[in-house]
């Protein structure tokens, strides 16, 4: 499952783009948890914890415990983030409130690992990595933090698919190719192998 990772937020009072205005001016970001059959809740948190969140890779799939001022926790996905379209700075954040038993889809970053003993790299093979991420569909209780996958055996032409991924327990695919391409090791292009070619004569 996906790390639980905690942030203290503030309630808000009011929505509304007045009050989001009046929450920045207080130097923090207006956010709203919703879902699961309950009221939507307004809560205002420190810019420094969702700039951190986003510059992690992963974080569409990281489950997040609020703990709200005046006592009460909401387990949650970021679902959207609204960012300043000149300084960049978060403006606004949508979390979807988790229930035990629900099912939700999600994107699962991939972390490749053993490119420095690849062969077909060692050889000057291409990495081509199609997907960075994958959208699953899963239980809120077994959200995976990523999924891994190791290219230490692979050679030139080889690839990794959706059943070379490590870390897919209780997970469905919403990709519906059968075994879907996740990278490949392509051969090295026809000037880079002139050049291996010339360096070899030379």
């Amino acid at each position: 499952m996906s790390k639980i990772t905690s942030i203290q937020a503030s309630v808000r009072a009011k929505a509304g783009k007045g009050a989001a205005r009046a929450t920045r001016r207080a130097g923090l970001v207006p956010a709203v948890v919703y879902g699961a059959g309950k009221e939507p809740a307004l809560i205002a948190l420190d810019p420094r914890i969702v700039i951190k969140g986003i510059q992690a890779s992963g974080w569409r799939s990281r489950v997040y415990e609020i703990k709200v001022e005046g006592g009460s926790t909401e387990r949650a996905l970021i679902r959207d983030i609204q960012l300043h379209p000149v300084k960049d700075t978060p403006e606004h954040v949508d979390f979807m409130r988790l229930a035990a038993g629900q099912r939700v889809t999600v994107e699962v970053s991939v972390h490749i690992t053993g490119e420095d003993k690849a062969p077909g790299l060692k050889r000057g093979g291409v990495l081509n990595v199609v997907r960075h991420t994958v959208e699953v569909e899963t239980d809120a209780e077994h959200i995976p933090e990523f999924f891994s996958v190791d290219l230490s055996t692979l050679d030139i032409n080889d690839n990794v698919r959706w059943e070379d991924l490590k870390g897919t327990e209780n997970v469905t695919p919403t990709n519906h190719t059968p075994n879907f391409v996740i990278a490949t090791i392509a051969a090295p292009s026809v000037d880079e192998a002139d050049e291996e070619t010339e360096e070899a004569a030379s």
